[in-house]
């Protein structure tokens, strides 16, 4: 991988690229000026395949800074316009694994739904009721898989791919995410990694139409992964959302 870094390839033909995110990589390049995933791609796919000129790569999502795991680009314009129109018709599949603080509400799968605005200047994102100005549905479900009694590992499924989603959404049943400093400050300490991971991409190919999973497991041997170190292939396995 161009660079220092080095981000594993999940899937990769000539319309699609799916990668597994390390966290702390900004998606596309912000004001911090570091290495973004959208630049380093590019890079590499020059390098690897001797391109001369500009390489072309879409976005078709994003996931936060923080956040690792499971993403796709676009190598073709018209792989893009087929992808995002998949987003917003939502259609591709996105699975993520999250540890929690507590334990939250029974049942153990359960469908949530929220307002959520977007404060721009702060970069912070608030529940609100459906009729503010601005707000924009946020759906997903959860399925709760184990239990320490202090932490929980829970399974969401997005329905819609707001800003912060799943971090406002799960603090919102008072079980904010570990190691979350914006939505979890009274919970988290200072320098801990959010505990955030996009586990699966499930997607109708652009072109073949054939569907494509692409999957990306949270590293087992670091806090608080750990704690399900064992468990984490078979749950992913078994359980269904």
């Amino acid at each position: 991988m161009a660079g220092s870094t080095f981000i594993p390839i999940l899937y990769e033909d000539n319309h699609v690229l799916g990668v597994s995110k390390p966290v702390n990589i900004p998606t596309q390049e912000d004001a911090s000026g570091d290495p973004d995933m959208l630049s380093l791609l590019k890079e590499d796919i020059k390098i690897r395949f001797e391109k001369p000129g500009n390489v072309y790569l879409g976005l078709v999502h994003r996931l936060d800074r923080p956040v690792g795991g499971s993403m796709i680009f676009a190598k073709t314009s018209k792989a893009a316009s087929r992808l995002s129109d998949q987003v917003r018709t939502r259609t591709l599949d996105k699975v993520y694994y999250a540890v929690v603080h507590g334990t939250p509400p029974k049942p153990a799968e359960f469908g949530l739904k929220h307002y959520l605005l977007k404060d721009e200047r702060s970069n912070t994102v608030t529940s609100v009721g459906k009729s503010t100005p601005g707000a924009k549905e946020a759906v997903l479900d959860y399925r709760t898989l184990g239990t320490t009694g202090k932490y929980s590992l829970v399974k969401i499924k997005l329905h819609t791919g707001r800003s912060h989603q799943i971090r406002v959404q799960m603090a919102s049943l008072n079980c904010p995410l570990y190691g979350d400093q914006k939505y979890g400050a009274n919970e988290n300490k200072p320098g801990q990694q959010i505990a955030l991971w996009s586990v699966c991409l499930s997607f109708d190919h652009p072109v073949s139409k054939e569907r494509i999973t692409v999957t990306s497991l949270p590293p087992e041997q670091t806090e608080p992964w750990r704690l399900w170190e064992r468990d984490l292939l078979e749950l992913h396995a078994h359980s269904h959302l």
